[in-house]
């Protein structure tokens, strides 16, 4: 038998944002849950267990941290914050940034800083032989 623990909230915001945002079965005109014709049970859940079956299978996925954080026996899941964005997410091994946009605009600033230090470097401009200037030849 599985123990529901109190969901943080964090974890309610969530849930509320995805049923009034993604849910299918949720009416926002009247705040109503279309298959129940009543309130939507999932916008006042409190604890991990059992969930709308629709909201689950379909809603649930499209935030998968809260996916993972809700689903799961135990505690919360360990997330880290994208360095670009801030945004949580689960990393894969050393994973650093949340999505494919995030790593390329990173990318990008460390490249520009980089750049900015080596030119910030003094005699790093042209290169410097220590050979005498010529002047101007003799003779003819």
């Amino acid at each position: 038998m599985t123990v529901g623990r109190e969901l943080a909230r964090d974890e309610r915001k969530g849930i509320r944002r995805l049923v009034t945002g993604w849910c299918a079965n949720y009416d926002s005109g009247e705040d109503i849950c279309l298959p129940l014709d009543g309130s939507c049970y999932m916008l006042g859940k409190g604890w991990t267990g059992s969930f709308c079956r629709y909201f689950r299978g379909s809603v649930l996925p499209l935030d998968p941290v809260l996916e993972k954080a809700v689903c799961e026996e135990g505690p919360p899941p360990d997330t880290k914050p994208c360095a670009v964005c801030g945004k949580p997410f689960l990393p894969e091994g050393r994973q650093a940034y949340c999505s494919p946009a995030c790593k390329d605009e990173g990318n990008r600033r460390r490249s520009r800083e980089r750049m900015r230090k080596k030119r910030a470097k003094p005699g790093q401009g042209c290169y410097d032989l220590g050979l005498p200037k010529a002047r101007g030849s003799k003779g003819s």
